[in-house]
């Protein structure tokens, strides 16, 4: 791993990176290298997990070609220096910041959606002008391979890289000193890689999970609200690390609520021949989803097959803040519910845990959103939607302690991968004498009366 970040950092030293024509080509080249190779991509990521060309159009490519498309186009405007005012005490001089790249990125991407969560935050350090080593997740060992391929085949491995592997070369990459880490993953494997990074302080954005609550109040939309919730919750077989992990529902609807859900569900035909839902990932994860289960808080659902890695899409209700179901994030297709009746008592069990990295609330009450939205702290979310306020590239999404750090999208990725040097550029025709030797009490004055410090 040494060579190739030498190889990138001396490439990086000749300021090749910086030209922002340079910048566009590169992701010119990107985008043409996925469009062409789309159906090896489709392939190789259903052979992994059974998820299909729709769906990884929708929810991985689309979303590249877009960030693509939005960072040529907005590159030398989020590059251009920024004129700033100048305080009184500088007087006369300009004051501006200078965007510049930090430098040899690391971009560590995750396996839920191994694609757009390994490419999407390339994306963002290309546009800011750094090199990138990219290690993709080794779990969906397909999608993995297929990166190295094109990226590797296409781009000079001192400008653009992948690296292959599991554990030992994951460590072995974090050994090395980067200008910029980037991890998609677990908050347990966050804080490894916090720790790795700085005993070189290297600046982290960390995108992690947590369980992200979402708020169903007495008086909602049950109908739209349900479909929409239902179709963030199972999306990728609810291997999503925004998706609802657990619901609150207000005691008085509860029953309704139950009902509507069990009809969503059976209407949206969950199954991997509708191209709308995939595999578990591996039978490790199938193992721990099925320890979370509690046969007797079972509404809808419940079935899996360990063989074929499926796992049905499982509602529990009767839930408690107690239950094994609520001690870790669930990352897969159940969904326990949670009836609550005071709104004050459940924002506090919810404070009381973890800071969640996403948050959804359906409701029509105006006082209530509100106060849930100040109340309680987390990454990102919505109002009578679920997943969606990440397609917001005018909105940085990332998450808040342990569910995150920085955040990235849009110009917010350019920012992750940047540095913003502030520079005063000083008059040389007059040179107030204030500053200087003798030091005296009508000096002082005037100091303070400029400050504004009488």
């Amino acid at each position: 791993m040494e060579p190739i970040v030498k190889k990138q950092r001396d490439y990086f030293n000749t300021n090749a990176t910086k030209s922002i024509d340079f910048r566009k080509e590169q992701l010119r080249k990107l985008k043409r290298l996925l469009k062409d190779n789309e159906d090896d991509l489709n392939k190789a990521i259903y052979k992994d997990f059974k998820k299909s060309a729709f769906c990884n159009y929708t929810s991985e490519l689309s979303i590249l070609y877009n960030d693509i498309d939005e960072a040529i186009k907005n590159v030398k405007k989020w590059s251009a220096i920024k004129n700033v005012s100048t305080n009184l005490l500088n007087l006369p001089a300009k004051s501006y910041i200078i965007p510049e790249p930090l430098g040899v990125s690391l971009v560590i991407g995750a396996w839920n959606y191994p694609y757009q969560l390994s490419i999407a935050p390339a994306i963002a350090a290309i546009t800011a002008g750094n090199t990138v080593v990219l290690k993709p997740s080794e779990l969906p060992i397909n999608t993995s391979n297929i990166m190295a391929k094109l990226i590797n085949k296409n781009f000079a491995p001192e400008f653009f890289k992948v690296v292959e592997g599991g554990i030992p070369e994951t460590k072995e990459l974090l050994d090395q000193k980067f200008d910029k880490v980037f991890f998609t993953g677990s908050s347990y494997v966050g804080k490894i890689v916090y720790q790795a990074a700085a005993k070189h302080l290297t600046p982290v954005t960390l995108e992690l999970g947590g369980k992200s609550p979402a708020f169903f109040t007495e008086k909602c939309d049950l109908k739209i609200g349900v479909k929409r919730m239902i179709w963030a919750k199972f999306l990728n077989a609810g291997q999503t690390c925004v998706a609802p992990d657990y619901i609150l529902v207000h005691k008085n609807i509860k029953d309704e609520f139950l009902k509507t859900v069990k009809a969503e569900v059976e209407n949206s035909h969950f199954a991997f021949e509708n191209d709308n839902y995939v595999q578990i990932i591996n039978e490790s994860n199938m193992h721990r989803l099925i320890a979370m289960l509690d046969e007797n808080k079972i509404y809808l659902g419940g079935k899996y097959d360990i063989k074929e890695r499926f796992f049905e899409p499982t509602i529990l209700t009767d839930v408690t803040f107690d239950d094994t179901i609520m001690k870790d994030e669930i990352f897969g297709p159940i969904l326990p519910v949670i009836e609550y009746d005071d709104i004050d008592d459940i924002i506090g069990k919810v404070k009381s845990r973890s800071k969640p990295l996403a948050l959804y609330i359906f409701s029509k009450e105006k006082k209530i959103r509100q106060k849930i939205l100040n109340d309680i702290s987390f990454g990102g979310g919505a109002i009578n939607d679920a997943i969606m306020h990440l397609t917001n590239t005018n909105m940085g999404f990332g998450g808040v302690g342990e569910s995150g750090m920085g955040n990235y999208h849009g110009e917010s990725g350019f920012k992750a991968f940047s540095h913003y040097k502030s520079i005063l550029d000083k008059s040389t025709l007059i040179e107030p004498n204030l500053k200087y030797h003798p030091r005296t009490d009508k000096k002082l004055k005037l100091i303070k009366m400029i400050l504004g410090q009488k």
